[in-house]
Order: structure tokens, then C-alpha cells, then sequence
């Protein structure tokens, strides 16, 4: 049997093992479920929107300023009298937008810097092993912080741009381990000694086999990166008006929580919700993808 036939023998096997891990755990089906339906709302805010209640969130009245759950406004109204339910639904798409982009964009420069730090090794490996402890040793709110005071504008691209530039490191160091890993593997050591490129040999055999556990952390990363816009956004350094986000809700409504609770309570459900299913997502594709946790 030739070593193709054999890594893709190996391959099926490793993703029936896996897919038989998920398949009978109730938290992914009940994660996957959660992200889904967010999904469907970031595609179709408006749709959804307008099922309970005012499907433009920027539709205000100020005589109904304030107002708690009813059956005309679901999540009640905030101070401006805009229907809370409606900023809610319109700000997943927001906070999902930076979450993924900022996720992607970081697993974009790891891939990059990791593999060619271990697979070249020597010195590319001392100069990003130091370049990644610099960033690693700056902590990575106030890194942000001093960032976005910086500049003029704050669209939710500029803020996922931002958030990605503080969190590639720690995925980096992922994929440097995981690429040192998969290096020392025989199928690796066959294409070297078939003559084939060094570029070839990282793109079809050392990255794509490298990338599962890192992969399986990133789904965690999207959550962590969601919970780091809201903060900064209520601490008056993220987005700004006229975006609508969880955080932002939550920064307006933070003075009015003794006498209007709804108006805090909802988009920090939302919130709690997502980064719960992003990151109980990513455990469990992270034991998954572990042929130690792995029950077969």
C-alpha cells in the first residue's frame, strides 16, 4: 500500500472517530443548534426582526421612552423609546461580523507566522518567537484600548481589525507546535525525499494536517474576541453611534439598570448565550479532535 493510500486511510478513520465522538454529545448539537438560529437572525435581522416587534431599531418614539416588556415591544424600550428587541436582533449581526472577521483575520497571520517558524526553524523561528512573546507581553485590553483612542473612526472593520492584530499570537504558538509536530511525521518525510517543494510540501501535507486542533480553539477565539468588543464598547473606546452592537446597548443602558433592568438584561442574554455556545463549541471539538479524550 503506498504511503497516499495509507495517510488517507488514516484520515477516514480519524474523522469517523470524530464525528462519532460529536455525534452523541447533547452540548454540540445543542451549540450548533444556538449558532444556527444566530446565524439565520445575522443573515435576516430585518425578517426577524419584525416578527415582535419594530423591525427598524432606529424607528424611536420618546413617549414611549423606557418602557418594560409588552406585548407591543417583547424586550421592552430604551431610553430614546427604540424597540430593545429590534437593536438586539440588528446588533448579532454586528457582533458576529467582528467576531469572525477579527478570528479569521488573526488565523490568517498564525498560519503564516507559525508555519514558517517551525517548519523553517533556526532563525525565523528566534525572530517570531520573540516578535509573538512582545505581543504576548502586552496586555491585550489595553493594547486596544491605547489603539482605538488612536484613531479617528471606529467601524466595526477597524475594530475587528484591531481586536485580530492583539490575538494572533496566542494562535500562532498553536500552529508552531502543531506544525512541529506534523514536520516530524513520515508522510512529511517522504515528499521531502520524492523532491517535492518545500511549498508544495506545506500547503498539501503540513498545514491542512495541522490545522485541526487549531481550528478547534478557534471557535473559542470567536467568542473571547465578541466578549473583548462588548467590553471595550462599555468602557466608551469601541463602537460608536450610529453602529448598533450588544455592547453598545449595554454601555447606554448601564445608568439606567435600578429602573429599566430590561434594557441591559437582554442584549447581555444575547451575549452570555453566544459565547457559550462558541466556546462549549470549541471544547468539544477540541476533545474531539484529541485521540486521548476521544472515546470510540
Amino acid at each position: 500500500m503506498t504511503e497516499t493510500a495509507v495517510a488517507a486511510l488514516e484520515h477516514i478513520t480519524v474523522s469517523r472517530g470524530v464525528w462519532a465522538s460529536l455525534r452523541r454529545r447533547f452540548l454540540f448539537w445543542l451549540s450548533a443548534a444556538i449558532l444556527a438560529v444566530l446565524a439565520v437572525i445575522s443573515l435576516l435581522p430585518e425578517a426577524i426582526g419584525g416578527l415582535f416587534g419594530q423591525p427598524d431599531p432606529r424607528a424611536c418614539n420618546l413617549r414611549d421612552s423606557a418602557k418594560p416588556p409588552s406585548a407591543a415591544h417583547i424586550f421592552g424600550t430604551d431610553l430614546q423609546g427604540c424597540d430593545v428587541y429590534a437593536n438586539v436582533i440588528h446588533g448579532t449581526r454586528t457582533s458576529l461580523f467582528i467576531g469572525l472577521t477579527a478570528t479569521v483575520i488573526a488565523l490568517l497571520i498564525a498560519v503564516v507566522v507559525g508555519t514558517l517558524a517551525a517548519y523553517y526553524g533556526g532563525i525565523a523561528d528566534s525572530i517570531i518567537s520573540r516578535l509573538t512573546d512582545v505581543f504576548l507581553g502586552f496586555p491585550f485590553i489595553l493594547g486596544a484600548i491605547i489603539v482605538l483612542n488612536s484613531v479617528g473612526e471606529r467601524t466595526p472593520v477597524i475594530v475587528a481589525v484591531v481586536l485580530a492584530v492583539f490575538s494572533w499570537p496566542t494562535l500562532a504558538r498553536l500552529v508552531r507546535t502543531s506544525v512541529r509536530t506534523v514536520r516530524r511525521m513520515d508522510y512529511v518525510s517522504a515528499a521531502r525525499a520524492m523532491g517535492i517543494s518545500h511549498t508544495r510540501t506545506l500547503l498539501t501535507h503540513v498545514v491542512p494536517n495541522a490545522l485541526g486542533p487549531v481550528l478547534a480553539i478557534t471557535s473559542t477565539m470567536v467568542g473571547s474576541i465578541i466578549v473583548a468588543e462588548s467590553t471595550l464598547t462599555f468602557l466608551g473606546v469601541g463602537l460608536r453611534a450610529p453602529s448598533i452592537s450588544w455592547g453598545l446597548q449595554m454601555a447606554n443602558a448601564q445608568s439606567y439598570f435600578g429602573t429599566s433592568p430590561h434594557m441591559l438584561f437582554f442584549p447581555a442574554l444575547f451575549l452570555s448565550v453566544t459565547v457559550f455556545a462558541l466556546i462549549t463549541l470549541g471544547d468539544i471539538l477540541r476533545d474531539a479532535l484529541d485521540p486521548k479524550g476521544r472515546r470510540l
